[in-house]
């Protein structure tokens, strides 16, 4: 939700259309943001700031005292299902509308700690046993807790602090009249068993596990740029008046090398699918898993065990050190406005966040800019760039492109370094003029309500903790601070970036892993921001929580242009989609390589997208109505006939998805074996949806044990993968990560080998040696080549 909600963006497009016509135009010729800003907020009115505060209520992020004790029971549901995980997430539900010190917040942490012991989650669990002790978990209970702390002790090798736990356990029995209860019986008798494994830890010789070495060469810039931070010595900064700022290479890069490694000057969570403005207890008291219960609001790490702001019940954190440093940072402002920022939509809440960040730094000279603005001495729009502009790929000219680094390039320093700063994101470009009258009202009324709000708050955050070079005077009209909002929520249209994550789905039982790409935050990385945009690019990005990597995706000479990808990839979109998408959101054409070598229409197309002849096989090729390739063929058909055929097609190979994922595979492998029939009677080989078939077959042959015929369809969708990807995409890395695995189940160990060379190979190209995937890769290879030989054949032939 990057923007505001659809309620508060319909009443300001109403508003807007119901304004005096010379009004409308005032706002549309305002040439500097200020002007925009303030002719427009003289149209927030009172109702206007009502019916915002009736939609925020919607969102209620406050601490519900009745929600801890509904959150417990359901995730007591949950465990009672073994389903660990889904408990944890349900008791840390509760903690977060928990008060400090109370009896609820110790149950939901204790609870907590019991889904996580059963996690193998021991460190955590240990963590959790901490926390509902120190707030006050009922005397009467804490035998139990002290048990499991101990098993814990145990299971992680501090045998010391295990047998002190124990002991304390003893002391307290022996003080303390025992009940004779079963559930003390139990108890006791689960502490007699505990101290027999301690003994027999004990007798055993102390080994001390071999650390994993981390290849902090491969995770790290090799050599840091001069001019750069956060980029390789194998990058140079240059500027075109046409291009803007872009980076090319100084040298030849190989496939895989590290170009940029950044953490993002501000990132802001995702919150996901929010429940609907809440009409009751039931809708209030959300039971869905949103990313907002599984990350770190601050540094986006994935955990079960999150900690909640002592304000709210949205902001949740992995750490009390993520906690003490978002609270100084910005979270002292934002815990009052979680439920308008919610409204608000993300931009705006960057926008802001980007604000309070500049508290930190000299600001001095970005402020007085602003006050430069609204004093209309520079900063005018005609110094922008055109509506319309056009990239160039100019490849293997180094010399030549390096001739416009002579120039300042805004967003450096005096001494021509570019960095990580507020200087580098108050520069990247707004592009005012490019947005529409109608959004520009829409941004400066939100950011003007959002203002009104922290001065009614009194919240001094915004004033405070400036360096003292900023004047009193500066700083003290809301009007500086609400065009510096402005302009950020202006320039995130084109300069946010999506950070992603790989998230996986599926039962904890799946032995094949089910994985998805979901858009986890929106994040500003002022260097990687200077990559200019390709629709098919020379780079691949990945992000490790906050922090991004751009790793050269081929090889990429001396002197060409490091290029990154804006979305509109040239495998997932057609020409005409692209540019549409391009000139809409980022306001320029592209004629990237990609763009300039359009196909014809009456080609054959995309070969994922292609049809053929049910003839004679041969590809069909033309515009609404498709001939066969074939010459001596004389089959046509319509297109849109075709068209009709695929979707009816895609609904059944939905209704087959279905079937697979709630287990009924009698159903669903018949039902795919149909459809896959269907395909291949008029799609190529390599056809999107034949590759969706195939793979869905593999996934229910591998439920099934039958890890042959698994690995079989595996192959065939790799085809489709590898046409529409290219052999080193990291899709084709994926797919090759599945088939590793099929494999691997199968005990085919050469074959099971060589799959996992070749997906460690291209994995490797896109993130560093320490994602979950390449490692999962290694302790594979690793398990297999430790297998004992089997006399008389290979490992995959053995049977039972």
């Amino acid at each position: 939700m990057d923007l505001p909600v659809d309620e508060w963006r319909s009443y300001l497009l109403q508003k807007w259309s119901l304004l005096p016509k010379s009004a409308q135009v005032t706002i549309s010729t305002a040439e500097t943001l200020s002007e925009i800003f303030l002719h427009s907020s003289l149209f927030l009115r009172s109702e206007d700031e009502k019916f915002l505060k009736r939609l925020s209520q919607g969102y209620s992020v406050g601490k519900d005292p009745k929600a801890p004790c509904f959150y417990r029971e359901e995730g007591n549901k949950k465990f009672q299902e073994k389903n660990y995980s889904g408990a944890a997430v349900l008791y840390s539900k509760g903690v977060s509308h928990s008060r400090p010190n109370t009896e609820d917040i110790s149950l939901c942490y204790a609870n907590r700690s019991a889904a996580l012991f059963h996690l193998g989650q021991y460190e955590t669990c240990l963590n959790d046993i901490i926390r509902a002790l120190m707030h006050g978990y009922p005397e009467r209970l804490q035998p139990k807790l002290m048990l499991r702390k101990a098993e814990c002790l145990v299971t992680l090798g501090r045998l010391k602090e295990a047998s002190q736990t124990v002991s304390d356990l003893e002391s307290n029995f022996t003080v303390k009249p025992t009940p004779t209860a079963s559930p003390f019986q139990i108890l006791q008798k689960n502490l007699c068993i505990l101290k027999m494994k301690i003994q027999e830890k004990e007798n055993l010789p102390e080994i001390f596990p071999t650390a994993l070495a981390k290849d902090s060469e491969d995770m790290d810039l090799r050599e840091e740029n001069e001019h750069i931070s956060s980029a390789s010595s194998s990058v140079r900064l240059c500027t075109d008046p046409l291009k803007g700022r872009y980076l090319i290479a100084t040298k030849d890069i190989i496939p895989g090398e590290l170009l940029v490694k950044e953490d993002a000057f501000v990132s802001v969570l995702n919150p996901g699918e929010m429940p609907p403005p809440h009409q009751g207890l039931e809708s209030r008291w959300d039971t869905r898993v949103t990313l907002g219960d599984l990350y770190c609001h601050r540094c986006l790490k994935h955990t079960l065990a999150m900690v909640p702001c002592h304000g709210c019940s949205y902001a949740k954190y992995c750490s009390q050190e993520c906690i003490q440093q978002a609270w100084e940072l910005y979270h002292s402002v934002e815990c009052s406005l979680g439920e308008l920022l919610l409204t608000l939509g993300v931009f705006c809440h960057v926008a802001l966040r980007l604000t309070l960040l500049a508290r930190f730094e000299d600001v001095d000279k970005v402020l007085r800019r602003i006050c430069d603005e609204i004093n209309n001495k520079d900063m005018r729009l005609s110094e922008s760039k055109t509506l319309v502009k056009t990239f160039n790929y100019n490849q293997g000219k180094s010399e030549e492109i390096g001739k416009t680094v002579e120039t300042q390039i805004p967003g450096c320093n005096l001494k021509g370094k570019y960095e990580n700063n507020y200087n580098a994101v108050f520069n990247l470009l707004p592009h005012t003029e490019n947005h529409s009258p109608e959004h520009k009202f829409l941004c400066a009324l939100s950011i003007s309500a959002l203002c009104r709000q922290l001065e009614a708050a009194s919240l001094p955050a915004l004033t405070t903790g400036l360096k003292a070079a900023v004047t009193p005077e500066l700083h003290a009209d809301w009007n500086i601070w609400a065009v510096a909002m402005l302009r950020h929520l202006l320039q995130l249209q084109c300069n946010a970036q999506a950070i992603t994550a790989i998230q996986h789905t599926g039962s904890k039982e799946s032995i094949i892993t089910d994985s998805r790409q979901v858009r986890l935050a929106t994040g500003i990385f002022p260097v990687v921001s200077l990559l200019n945009h390709s629709c098919s690019p020379n780079t691949s990005v990945s992000f490790t929580g906050t922090i991004a990597t751009i790793r050269a995706a081929q090889q990429i000479r001396k002197g060409q242009e490091i290029l990154h990808c804006y979305g509109p990839h040239e495998s997932h979109m057609s020409v005409a989609e692209r540019q549409q998408k391009l000139r809409s959101q980022y306001f320029f054409d592209c004629c990237c390589p990609a763009c300039h070598c359009e196909e014809p229409r009456t080609a054959v197309g995309p070969r994922w997208e292609a049809f053929h002849c049910n003839n004679c096989g041969t590809l069909l090729q033309g515009d609404d109505v498709l001939s066969c390739g074939n010459r001596a063929c004389p089959e046509s058909i319509s297109r849109n006939h075709l068209v009709s055929r695929v979707q009816q097609l895609q609904q059944q190979v939905g209704v087959a998805w279905k079937l697979l994922r709630n287990g009924k595979l009698e159903q669903a492998i018949p039902l795919l074996l149909r459809c896959r029939e269907d395909a291949e009677s008029f799609l190529s080989a390599e056809h999107a949806v034949v590759g969706e078939i195939e793979d869905n077959l593999a996934r229910a042959y591998a439920a099934l044990g039958d890890w042959q015929k698994s690995a079989s369809h595996l192959q065939r969708s790799l085809q489709v993968v590898e046409a529409r990807h290219g052999p080193s995409s990291v899709e084709m890395g994926h797919e090759l990560f599945k088939l590793a695995q099929v494999l691997f189940n199968g005990f085919a160990v050469p074959e099971a080998l060589d799959a996992i060379q070749k997906a460690e190979d291209v994995l490797l190209i896109h993130s560093d040696p320490q994602s979950d995937e390449i490692q999962e890769l290694q302790k594979m290879r690793s398990c297999l080549l430790d297998l004992p030989p089997i006399p008389g054949g290979s490992q995959k032939d053995s049977g039972p």
